[in-house]
């Protein structure tokens, strides 16, 4: 098969992600009966309203990109807002504990809503999950690998800045290596790097022709990379990896190669069968077959794809060929409740990628505003009371 000749192009200059919707174009993107109320507060005039914002089930506090675009727009109309972030970044928020009370003029918030509320309830519901998994397992490094996932770009930026969120929470209550990076130039800055991370999609395992031509490939065309090889394209997950690591020596004594395990649902890796993944665990993590387990749990143990047997099997290869160092990547629907069988089998993980966990639980991201000062004085919809202010200090 014949290939062009490498070439490798420049990345475009990264510019500053711009506000969005601006505020010239606000009114398209809200709902109509914001911007009809806009109009008859300003019709019989104007008051002083605090909202408080708040969520219908347990998430992570991430609140500060919608606050900061609510900021903007606020200044752009030459108008000031009061913004208390009642918890901190990535702390934990019970259902229906206010977040963050806002005041200022009606005219000018009013109309904000929709949007606000669309930045505020998927980050933090993302930043909640995102914290679950890196809980689970806190001695694995995990890639946010959402960006796909995600309905436009605007929802990528907030998936990444809520997964920074929840890993930074993971790190200062369990110590945990949390999200070490993801997968866009864009959005990298949340975790602290200058661009994003990742080798290769199936898709170049295709072009090259072999496992083996690919990470060549990828090796000549990105020297001073670290390898990370696809493995499971021919499904030959162990034999492709392992020519890899004998073509590649150096890099494997250094650590600087790793095999990702992506193989899907719908079979076993290379060499194992349900028996066979049952005598592996049995060999490396008894306990973790000797409970109860949901069928869902037996099935991340020692079921098809990317199994708790799958990562111990190809680690059981490794070592026996004489490549302890090379690491093993994980990816293929992991979720908070598969990185909990993982670790209850100790599978020998070094890095997670997780992609449609990060935004999920989409049933259950809608965050609510409701007024509950007008003019200094409490006043909310009957059942809403549990948003008032409690403390005589505060103006309520």
């Amino acid at each position: 098969m014949a290939h062009p000749a490498n070439t490798v192009a420049k990345p475009a200059v990264q510019k500053a992600v711009q506000p969005w919707p601006p505020e010239n174009q606000v009114a398209l993107w809200t709902d109509k009966y914001f911007t009809r109320t806009q109009q008859v507060v300003q019709r019989f005039g104007d008051a002083e309203v605090t909202y408080a914002v708040f969520m219908r089930r347990p998430v992570l506090a991430a609140t500060r990109m919608a606050c900061d675009w609510l900021q903007t727009m606020v200044q752009e109309r030459g108008q000031t807002v009061s913004i208390e972030q009642v918890f901190q970044e990535g702390d934990w928020v019970g259902a229906g504990e206010p977040m963050v009370y806002i005041t200022g003029s009606f005219v000018t918030l009013v109309d904000l809503e929709t949007l606000l509320l669309q930045k505020l309830g998927a980050a933090c519901v993302a930043a909640y999950n995102a914290h679950a998994m890196c809980e689970q397992l806190p001695q694995v490094a995990f890639l946010a690998m959402d960006a796909r996932h995600c309905a436009g770009t605007e929802m990528a930026e907030l998936m990444a800045y809520a997964a920074s969120v929840g890993s930074k929470a993971a790190q200062r209550s369990s110590g945990a290596k949390g999200f070490v990076g993801n997968a866009t130039d864009a959005t990298a800055h949340f975790f602290g790097a200058s661009s994003g991370k990742g080798t290769m999609p199936h898709a170049l395992i295709g072009y090259a022709g072999s496992t083996l031509r690919a990470a060549q490939m990828f090796h000549e065309t990105f020297p001073d990379q670290d390898l990370i090889v696809l493995v499971d394209y021919f499904g030959r997950e162990l034999t492709d990896a392992l020519e890899v690591c004998h073509a590649f020596p150096e890099l494997a004594a250094k650590g600087r190669l790793g095999m990702r395990l992506d193989t899907h649902g719908g079979r076993y890796i290379e060499g194992l069968d349900t028996q066979s993944s049952y005598d592996i665990l049995e060999r490396n993590a008894p306990k973790a077959i000797r409970g109860y387990r949901t069928e869902t749990e037996l099935r991340h143990l020692i079921g098809t794809g990317v199994s708790a047997a799958a990562v111990w099997h190809m680690r059981e290869a490794l070592d026996r060929a004489g490549f302890p160092n090379v690491k093993i990547i994980a990816s293929s629907g992991f979720s908070a409740s598969k990185c909990k069988v993982m670790a209850d089998a100790r599978a020998p993980i070094d890095v997670i990628g997780t992609g449609s966990y990060l935004p999920s639980n989409w049933g259950e991201t809608y965050a609510t505003a409701d007024i509950v000062a007008y003019d200094g004085q409490p006043r909310v919809k009957v059942g809403r009371e549990f948003l008032l202010k409690r403390n005589e200090d505060d103006i309520l």
